[in-house]
């Protein structure tokens, strides 16, 4: 018996010890840098700067969680755009992301038909495929470094000179900072991709990750926030839908694999 009692307190005192030892150990400095974390789901956020050119906001439209946006607000004077195109060849987002490492945004971009073809035109430096939509939706264009939305009303892109990029999506949501499209009837709700100018020039990115909104209500949804959007049209959504935001360390991968994206980067990459 005396032997467990000893045993029994040589036990504690060694707990005792590193009990003591513990609360003397240095506590561990936070990381000097970190991605920008995600805004909350519950609510709608303010702007947050994951970098230089680059912030990103949720919206809730009528305070429907289901319905969120993620936005992202690119400026064009610090980053560059690039359509790719990999026809017959569809890809998930995980495979994109490995093709373009320095991407700081990837999206889903065109409709594409069963064999991976885009609909519509695609422009990747320089190079045109598909045929432009002539009587619906808009293309959101690269031409001598300026990013521009051009409408199926307003677009002439018989002359393709100084044109670099190129992605086309239907129906326009908003034109001339109106609700662009309207249906009768409710609509299906379905995962959206949408891209857009702001009134100051910046590119709206914009991605309902879960149910989202039917098109009509988007269309009559988007004039009425604080984006200030000039001009945005609809892209390949539901199965396609995809986001990557690297550094803020988000990504919505797309339920189906697809064969064009339209990529961002910092213009210090090149």
């Amino acid at each position: 018996m005396g032997r467990i009692i000893v045993f029994c307190r040589l036990f504690l005192l060694i707990v005792i010890a590193y009990a003591i030892a513990a609360c003397n150990l240095p506590l561990q400095p936070p990381p000097t840098t970190k991605p920008s974390p995600a805004p909350t789901a519950t609510a709608e956020s303010h702007w947050q700067t994951i970098y230089e050119g680059l912030q990103w906001r949720r919206l809730l439209p009528h305070g429907d969680e289901l319905a969120q946006l993620i936005v992202v607000r690119v400026d064009p004077r610090e980053h560059r755009f690039r359509a790719i195109y990999r026809a017959g060849q569809a890809e998930s987002l995980a495979s994109w992301r490995a093709l373009e490492p320095d991407a700081s945004v990837i999206i889903n971009a065109n409709f594409f038909d069963t064999n991976d073809v885009a609909l519509g035109l695609v422009v990747s430096d320089g190079a045109a495929s598909g045929s432009a939509y002539r009587d619906r939706g808009g293309t959101f264009l690269i031409r001598n470094g300026e990013p521009a939305i051009v409408t199926y009303r307003s677009q002439n892109l018989q002359n393709s000179e100084g044109i670099e990029q190129a992605v086309q999506g239907f129906p326009l949501l908003v034109e001339n900072g109106r609700q662009a499209y309207f249906a009768a009837g409710s609509g299906e709700r379905t995962r959206r991709t949408i891209i857009g100018i702001d009134k100051h020039g910046n590119v709206l990115i914009m991605v309902a990750p879960f149910l989202g909104l039917s098109l009509a209500d988007l269309s009559a949804y988007l004039p009425g926030t604080d984006l200030e959007i000039d001009t945005a049209f609809n892209l390949d959504g539901g199965g396609s839908t995809m986001i990557a935001l690297p550094v803020a360390d988000y990504f919505q991968p797309s339920l189906d694999p697809a064969p064009i994206i339209l990529a961002v980067y910092p213009r210090a990459t090149g």
